[in-house]
């Protein structure tokens, strides 16, 4: 039964450097809708976001660019405290450099995600959401991020869509907060799928202590270093069909 509210699955990808790659990424995208792209300042190089783009074009993948603050020994999951200006001028490098080589293959940006600490920061600080800002409206692209946020604010009033997010690679809190964690487990790909299906069906998630929270997202997100993600994609992709923008045309 084709359901009304449809939902995307997005994954953080690109995120090996030199010979060490993170993730099965060629095994993830037939899985998914949408790839956000490192774009060097936690993770990838100059050869690892080309051969990632071009990647994603033989799979007809839409790529969003995922900068971080620069933190490449701590995966760009530590928080750090810069102004506006010059966190605006980070992201909008990181951002450029992968806009060159979708340019390159001819593919337009999609979105910007902002990863790890700076994800987290953009739900409370100001500048940080402003500085996310600042590249969206420069690229006139939508933005991945939590609902009911600071930044769902900022963004709105700038004129930036949000693609709200539901996680089920990582767990929440008892305020319903995602839990930014420095390292992702295995995950049971069943349960993965059960979550995602009540967040579409219910509007609710499940912190880690087993509470009920209100949840609204338009996308469902995974990340390429979850130690089994290929199975957690293909299940989860299963699982949410109903809800596929396919589905519902």
């Amino acid at each position: 039964m084709k359901k009304e509210n449809t939902v995307t699955i997005n994954c953080d990808m690109g995120e090996g450097y030199s010979l060490y790659r993170c993730g099965d990424d060629a095994g993830i995208m037939p899985h998914i809708d949408l790839g956000n792209v490192a774009c060097g300042f936690h993770a990838a190089d100059p050869a690892v976001i080309r051969d990632t783009v071009k990647l994603a074009a033989k799979h007809g993948l839409p790529v969003g660019a995922h900068p971080s603050f620069p933190d490449r020994q701590g995966f760009g999951r530590r928080d750090m405290v810069i102004n506006r200006e010059e966190l605006s001028a980070i992201i909008h490098y990181q951002v450029s450099a992968l806009k060159g080589f979708l340019d390159m293959a001819g593919l337009p940006l999609n979105h910007i995600k902002p990863h790890g600490a700076l994800y987290r920061a953009a739900w409370m600080r100001e500048e940080v959401s402003q500085a996310i800002a600042d590249a969206a409206v420069f690229y006139n692209v939508p933005v991945l991020g939590m609902a009911g946020t600071l930044q769902e604010e900022v963004y709105r009033a700038r004129g930036v869509t949000l693609i709200s997010e539901f996680y089920v690679d990582n767990d929440y809190d008892d305020d319903g907060h995602l839990i930014v964690s420095r390292d992702h487990a295995v995950r049971d790909p069943a349960e993965a799928a059960r979550r995602a299906v009540r967040m579409l069906s219910e509007g609710k998630g499940t912190t880690i202590t087993g509470r009920d929270f209100k949840v609204r997202a338009e996308s469902i997100c995974i990340h390429s270093d979850t130690p089994n993600i290929v199975e957690l994609a293909r299940v989860l992709k299963d699982a949410v069909r109903p809800w596929s923008p396919s589905a519902a045309a």
